[in-house]
């Protein structure tokens, strides 16, 4: 999804995977002098108990949450995509994955994408 911008930007994707219940990992970190066009979070349970997880948009603007997905439970080789449009980060924006309520005490094993198009914005 190339935006029509005049500015010079890059696709880049990230990732992150979470081990440990209640443990918020930072999937990504919209870079100094950027605005970032999320075009892709993908959610995937590779492992062997069902678990809840939580995505989550941190500004730094305003200091506050934007919860995207809350408490949606990811069985045993389930995904959940959300793509078709785009959410704008600004300069230290974050996008966080919490895994919680692993079933039978396990271990969740939760792996995370996102794809973004970084737009570079000129200092002053």
């Amino acid at each position: 999804m190339a935006l029509n911008v005049t500015r010079p930007s890059r696709f880049k994707s990230s990732h992150t995977h979470n081990l440990v219940d209640d443990v918020t990992q930072t999937l990504y970190t919209c870079p100094a002098n950027t605005v970032a066009y999320m075009s892709l979070i993908f959610v995937s349970n590779v492992g062997a108990n069902a678990s809840d997880f939580s995505v989550d948009w941190w500004h730094v603007e305003d200091s506050s949450y934007t919860h995207i997905i809350g408490g949606k439970n990811l069985v045993v080789g389930e995904y959940l995509q959300l793509s078709g449009s785009f959410i704008v980060l600004e300069s230290g924006d974050r996008i966080e994955i919490t895994t919680t309520a692993t079933s039978g005490a396990g271990v969740p094993d939760v792996d995370s994408i996102c794809t973004v198009e970084e737009v570079f914005l000129p200092n002053g």
